[in-house]
């Protein structure tokens, strides 16, 4: 049986028939290999992140060109599409690892045959955010491998990157051929982001600002995303009557009525969790209280493109809080805390020791508790970190409570605290 198209795939996505907890995970690069037309001059990639291209008439415009991985497959797919076409122009949606990577055998080629080589465009911003990369390398290295499951020996965060050639600050018209390419910025995932309008095709590529997820509007161990200003652009792009939005993360979606569903949808998820979240701080509330008592609505629970298989919904209230109300979380012994290893050396010691700790967290997470057995089990690694016996339980622990998760994000960071103890540490990416 031959492999279905991308449209096929798109189809069984949007019906709820993809596993996007797994096979089928938006970050998870299902189609890299396999890159196809999915419209009359528009060529479409899906690795971690999505590659596209069209064909302006006078050279190729791309959204997005990929990671440092996908360099080789981009370049060939499109040389087996169009032979001779150059890069011309290349747009950044935003500054992350995964988009920015595949313009260097393009420039490489266009030295070589006497061409012009491509202009990169983003915005302004990006250039304050790859200065950010090159000063915290070893920081970017360790969250990912935590984040992504990447094997700490080997995986190493880039020390320079393509910076645009040209930059904009609120909106940009281009033309190439037969194509205008309108850039507008938002904030969302990041506050540099491009979401990019080409008319003639009637599409549209929000970047990361969709995501065929609950939208990586918190995760936890990366700097502030702004929910409510990414739901005002994606109300905007839902107005614009496309046909197909080609998105960050995730198959594209076809059809007007679609695109905007999923666009309005989005953008009303965003909207509540924000909301939800900012009238409990108005009532004064610690944060303890605030993350257990937001939820998505239910009625948005059930669409394909809004599970939270990337993203958990309490790290996006937790970044809504951080917008609005710092870091302190309102409990006052938080203000200015012992060492944690010396609370948890104190709370285990009044327990009965290591053994009683380790004994209690199991028994917990027999009986499903498995959020409690985490905190005892910490504690018990804490207070005692060459414990076998609590890295053992730590290891059992949080490889179930991982068993458990929908988010990649909690999924893996979870799973690497679970592998770091079976080497009798508490963290394998750095000194915890």
């Amino acid at each position: 049986m031959p492999n279905p198209t991308i449209r096929e795939l798109a189809e069984r996505h949007w019906l709820g028939e993809g596993d996007l907890v797994f096979a089928d995970h938006p970050v998870v690069p299902i189609l890299r290999r396999d890159a196809q037309e999915i419209d009359d001059g528009i060529l479409y990639i899906k690795s971690v992140s999505s590659v596209t291209a069209l064909d302006s008439g006078d050279g190729l415009v791309f959204l997005d060109t990929g990671g440092p991985y996908d360099a080789d497959v981009v370049f060939e797919a499109t040389r087996g599409w169009r032979p001779d076409a150059p890069m011309a122009l290349a747009v950044f949606s935003h500054h992350h690892i995964d988009h920015v990577f595949g313009t260097a055998r393009f420039e490489v080629e266009a030295a070589e045959r006497g061409w012009p080589g491509p202009v990169v465009y983003g915005h302004e911003l990006m250039a304050s955010h790859f200065d950010r990369y090159e000063r915290t390398r070893g920081w970017n290295a360790a969250i990912n491998q935590r984040q992504f499951g990447l094997p700490v020996a080997t995986f190493t965060w880039p020390g320079s990157w393509r910076r645009p050639d040209s930059t904009y600050s609120e909106a940009l018209t281009l033309t190439r051929g037969e194509l205008t390419i309108e850039l507008h910025h938002a904030r969302g995932e990041t506050d540099d982001a491009t979401w990019t309008w080409i008319p003639e095709r009637r599409l549209v590529h929000p970047g990361d600002l969709f995501v065929y997820s609950v939208p990586n509007a918190g995760n936890p161990q990366k700097v502030q995303r702004y929910l409510s200003d990414w739901a005002s652009a994606l109300r905007t792009m839902a107005g614009l009557g496309a046909e197909v939005l080609v998105s960050g993360h995730g198959l594209p979606i076809f059809g007007a009525d679609r695109i905007e569903q999923a666009l309005t949808d989005t953008a009303e998820l965003l909207d509540s969790l924000e909301d939800q979240t900012v009238e409990l701080m108005n009532q004064g509330l610690s944060l303890d209280h605030v993350i257990h008592q937001v939820s998505i609505p239910a009625h948005l629970l059930d669409k394909p493109y809004l599970r939270p298989v990337y993203d958990h919904p309490q790290f996006l209230v937790r970044n809504v809080w951080r917008r609005f109300g710092g870091w302190y979380d309102g409990e006052p012994d938080n203000l200015l805390p012992a060492p944690r290893a010396e609370q948890a050396s104190v709370w285990v010691e009044l327990a009965g020791g290591v053994e009683v700790v380790v004994a209690r967290a199991l028994a917990l997470a027999e009986s499903g508790n498995l959020r409690l057995a985490c905190h005892l089990v910490e504690a018990a690694v804490l207070a005692e970190p060459t414990s076998s016996e609590a890295h053992a339980a730590r290891t059992r622990i949080y490889d179930q409570r991982a068993d458990q998760q929908e988010s990649s994000m909690a999924r893996n960071i979870l799973r690497h605290a679970a592998r770091a103890s079976e080497a009798n540490q508490r963290d394998l990416a750095g000194d915890y």
